[in-house]
């Protein structure tokens, strides 16, 4: 990536109020020193990232009809996740028109059919501690998780930022979950998120940033972390954040260059070269909420939390997977940006490991990216999905976006997605659960709703 034109990390705050970690990356962001809750900031962008349904069918004729040019290509992702396979016509036409566009721009940074955007990008090296960025998804906060300030806007504020690279932003409060203790086996992000999204409901965030904070949240790997954050989404929040540490220094550290094609290698080389400050996070201690500094702050017990349920038609129907004991399924899915990364498709492999999917259960499993699922093959976890019945789709947005294969009419569905709402992954008539993928696999293993803890023991 290229050398990011803000301020230097390092820059001190001023003697006013305490800094969150928001307030910290929105100010490094517009050539301050430090920012005001409210304040409206007009701030430079690092990376925007679009795909194939948000960015060239509508970016490239309004780009036309005002004779304008992208403001730096390289910091420019395209990704094509939503459309890909190409089922119909009119999927062709969206996909042919993104990789034709791409090509007269000449963007050096264009993942086709590698899996979904949110897991694609930060595997590819694109996102680090201090950047701020866009996406043309509402579930672009994922980069969060990696102490970047991301968030999803729509196709007309991303035109703006494409031709300037800026956008304009209101100071957002940051509301803190922290969570102490730790997570017990079979328990994890996925049913932290819902636990917290019941609690507060879609909106309880209300368009502020959300840092999850705690011992529980530190010990979570990093695409625990991306769970938490992609789904921050669903929280109503604007971005959702989790301070850089050593976790998140050794997975930047992991992505090596050759380990996936294409682009990437460039951005790690450029990487590399960037300068100390921004390459070691030892030296990035700053990049934290300062004591004082949250708006709210809200208190969970990690020790207590069972694994949680979504109850149709919304994230937000939450409740112990208790209640819901025992209510048969037709088709448990293992998909999407949230709930089929690597550390997803492991949780299920621990359950189906030595069983079988109950007779006339379907078990479907999309991994989230082709990286992750590469790795899964090698180290054995796809074959345990597949010993146990598992059918494996392309990995993409799929049937998560209401694209390819939605599920059938009144059938009753366990998914590891982030929404279920009416009609979204199949007719009105279609009831989909939403659980972890530990609760998934538990599920289609008994061909009810199971508590994943019960096969773990």
């Amino acid at each position: 990536m290229p050398d990011l034109p803000h301020a230097p990390l390092e820059t001190q705050r001023g003697t006013g109020a305490p800094q969150s970690l928001a307030q910290k990356l929105v100010a490094r962001a517009a050539g301050r020193t430090e920012v005001a809750v409210g304040e409206v900031v007009t701030c430079k962008v690092d990376l925007a990232m679009f795909h194939d349904s948000s960015g060239p069918r509508r970016l490239a004729p309004m780009l036309q009809e005002l004779g304008a040019q992208i403001w730096d290509k390289s910091r420019v992702v395209l990704v094509m996740d939503h459309y890909v396979p190409e089922r119909d016509d009119a999927a062709r036409k969206i996909v042919r028109l993104a990789r034709e566009w791409a090509r007269e721009q000449a963007l050096p940074h264009v993942y086709d059919s590698q899996g979904i955007c949110h897991v694609v990008v930060p595997q590819h090296g694109h996102i680090r501690p201090g950047m701020f960025c866009v996406g043309g998804d509402s579930h672009s906060p994922t980069g969060g998780a990696f102490g970047a300030y991301m968030f999803g806007i729509g196709s007309t504020e991303m035109l703006g930022v494409v031709v300037t690279g800026e956008i304009w932003l209101r100071v957002p409060q940051t509301l803190a979950m922290h969570w102490s203790g730790q997570l017990a086996p079979g328990v994890c992000a996925k049913d932290m998120m819902l636990a917290m999204i019941a609690r507060f409901g879609m909106n309880g965030a209300n368009y502020q940033a959300v840092e999850f904070t705690g011992a529980a949240v530190r010990a979570l790997p990093m695409q625990e972390r991306m769970t938490l954050c992609n789904m921050s989404a669903e929280l109503g929040a604007q971005t959702g954040l989790v301070a850089p540490d050593g976790v998140t220094s050794a997975w930047l550290d992991a992505i090596r260059p050759g380990s996936v094609e294409g682009p990437f290698v460039l951005a790690r080389d450029r990487l590399r070269q960037a300068p100390p400050e921004r390459e070691s996070l030892g030296a990035q201690v700053h990049l934290a909420s300062d004591p004082g500094s949250f708006d709210v702050q809200h208190d969970f017990d990690a020790a207590t939390l069972s694994p949680q349920l979504a109850a149709p038609h919304s994230p937000a129907h939450g409740v112990p997977i208790g209640e819901h004991r025992d209510t048969r399924i037709d088709v448990a899915y293992i998909g999407a940006c949230t709930g089929a990364k690597l550390d997803d498709l492991r949780f299920a492999a621990r359950v189906l490991k030595g069983r079988a999917v109950a007779p006339g259960v379907q078990l479907l499993v999309a991994p989230a990216s082709l990286h992750d699922r590469a790795q899964a093959e090698a180290e054995g976890t796809m074959q345990i999905l597949t010993d146990a019945g598992a059918a494996v789709l392309p990995s993409a947005c799929g049937v998560c976006a209401g694209y390819g294969n939605s599920f059938a009419d009144g059938q009753t569905v366990i998914s590891s997605t982030a929404r279920n709402f009416k009609g979204r992954m199949g007719p009105a008539s279609t009831q989909v659960f939403l659980g972890s993928a530990y609760t998934v696999a538990a599920s289609a293993v008994r061909g009810c709703i199971t508590d994943p803890r019960e096969l773990l023991a």
